[in-house]
């Protein structure tokens, strides 16, 4: 079992070489020395506060966190750890959301959701369910030292989506609790989300969902967009190309039958389509899929 020094000596250097994920890989009685001046974020953070007490700036603003809070950050805040109690106990995990972006659903946006829409973004709060996000990051943090092994890797994948999924439950309550806050802006993006998951194999077009909802196609888009980040139109596509990779990957349909699951005029537009938004022909990207099962 390793001492907590060596544990923030690991969490330190991951950091300092910005790793797609970093964690304390237990709880920790101080901050790595990378955080304890401007650390601008390129990562989700997560830092759950077991003990004691600890001080900290975000974007320059002064927060305090106890025992029993979690803090969340975002991509691209700047976190730096002041003073803190010497009872201090805090479990640390920091990680990239491009490693399951594409396994994440339409409907997974309430993070970001609740940054856009509140004014005062809640960046450290009382959950109700610190325990469970420190066993994640317990869970997560086991399988940084088994990279080649590629079970262990889309297991680690695993627990980082379905703790993503978490926390977007976790937001989703409190978006609830505040919905004075949005009002109808989320109920409309909300609305918005069920029909792309319900109607984007066979609808591609903005008007379509602007007129189901009764607005016009440019304020949906612009409503999306301040949202989620993504247009309408973009929406559609991450559905199709994330349903379609699944379809590579794990059936035996044809270039052609998946195509026309979506409603393509033919395989030759549908691959246009697919190599457009990843770069790869849906034959290369089932082959390079199939290659890395062979590896295995």
């Amino acid at each position: 079992m390793i001492s907590q020094t060596e544990r923030l000596k690991r969490l330190n250097q991951m950091l300092v070489e910005r790793r797609d994920i970093c964690c304390s890989e237990g709880s920790v009685d101080a901050f790595p020395a990378v955080l304890q001046k401007n650390f601008q974020m390129e990562y989700l953070g997560l830092i759950v506060c077991k003990q004691g007490e600890f001080q900290f700036t975000l974007n320059q603003k002064p927060f305090v966190a106890k025992a029993g809070e979690t803090i969340f950050l975002y991509e691209a805040a700047i976190f730096c750890a002041g003073s803190c109690t010497a009872d201090l106990r805090i479990d640390v995990l920091f990680y990239r959301i491009n490693l399951i972006r594409d396994l994440l659903g339409s409907s997974v946006m309430a993070m970001h959701l609740y940054a856009t829409l509140t004014p005062q973004p809640c960046y450290v709060w009382s959950t109700g369910e610190e325990e469970d996000i420190a066993r994640y990051i317990s869970l997560i943090s086991r399988y940084r030292h088994t990279t080649n092994n590629p079970f262990d890797s889309h297991e680690r994948k695993l627990l980082l989506l379905a703790l993503t999924y978490r926390l977007c439950s976790i937001y989703s309550r409190r978006l609830m609790e505040e919905n004075q806050v949005a009002g109808h802006k989320i109920d409309t993006f909300i609305q918005l989300i069920r029909l792309v998951e319900r109607y984007y194999k066979q609808e591609r077009g903005v008007a379509f969902y602007a007129d189901k909802l009764c607005l016009s196609p440019k304020y949906l888009s612009a409503l999306s967009k301040s949202v989620c980040g993504y247009t309408v139109q973009e929406l559609v596509f991450r559905a199709i190309i994330r349903r379609s990779m699944l379809l590579l990957k794990n059936s035996n349909m044809t270039i052609q039958e998946i195509s026309n699951e979506f409603h393509f005029p033919n395989a030759s537009a549908f691959g246009t389509f697919f190599k457009k938004e990843t770069g790869l022909s849906p034959l290369h990207y089932r082959c390079a899929e199939e290659n890395s099962l062979s590896d295995m």
